[in-house]
């Protein structure tokens, strides 16, 4: 009899400890979720040079992972910029040299709200008035596009990168002779082609190697 109710007591109090510790769990505070996205380098080969370009997933994770699923599959390779304003910015990722635009994956939610501004050197999604029309598309700002950062009541445009490397390349193409074809303007007239974008592979430091 006196070893039942033991029994029965010693049962009763791990379920009792079991429920405090239950509680004493979903009361205690939730640390904030701490991001751990890093950087992705691509190096961007045009007709004109190359481009180191620094992506910014943590800011821009839904547009970063869009331009990534292009890069890896060979998307942009021989695209053109095909619109190059001086002291604004200049545009590719969509058209082939004959100004046909090349079919792409759904539209993605614009990321302009990120605190990311449209400065010099910085990458940008292209999209129509729709907010969340962007696709393949992109620019590089050639100077503080102040105008078209995200402001209340009214989406910007989404960056997600800046070029790190490259400079002069950027340069050259902003200095091409440009003009109208059909109903395009400021289209280059000798084509600057992308060869090719691809992420830039990390070599591993000895340090890293003997891990």
């Amino acid at each position: 009899m006196f070893k039942t109710i033991k029994t029965v007591l010693t049962v009763s109090f791990l379920l009792v400890a079991s429920q405090v510790m239950a509680e004493q769990k979903a009361a205690a505070p939730t640390k904030p979720a701490v991001s751990t996205a890093q950087p992705v380098d691509v190096i961007m080969k045009t007709s004109k040079g190359d481009m180191t370009i620094r992506l910014n997933p943590e800011k821009a994770p839904v547009t970063v992972k869009n331009f990534l699923s292009y890069v890896d599959k060979g998307f942009y390779k021989g695209l053109v910029f095909h619109r190059v304003m001086p002291g604004f910015m200049i545009q590719g990722g969509g058209m082939t040299s004959d100004m046909s635009e090349k079919a792409t994956d759904a539209p993605i939610k614009n990321e302009s709200g990120n605190g990311l501004r449209n400065s010099r050197g910085t990458i940008a999604m292209a999209r129509t008035p729709n907010p969340d029309s962007a696709t393949s598309q992109f620019f590089i700002n050639l100077v503080n596009n102040e105008f078209l950062n995200n402001r209340a009541g009214r989406p910007g445009y989404a960056v997600f990168g800046e070029v790190i490397k490259g400079d002069e390349t950027m340069n050259a193409i902003a200095a091409v002779k440009t003009g109208n074809r059909g109903p395009h303007a400021n289209v280059p007239v000798e084509s600057v082609t992308i060869l090719a974008v691809e992420r830039v592979k990390i070599v591993p430091t000895k340090e890293q190697k003997s891990k």
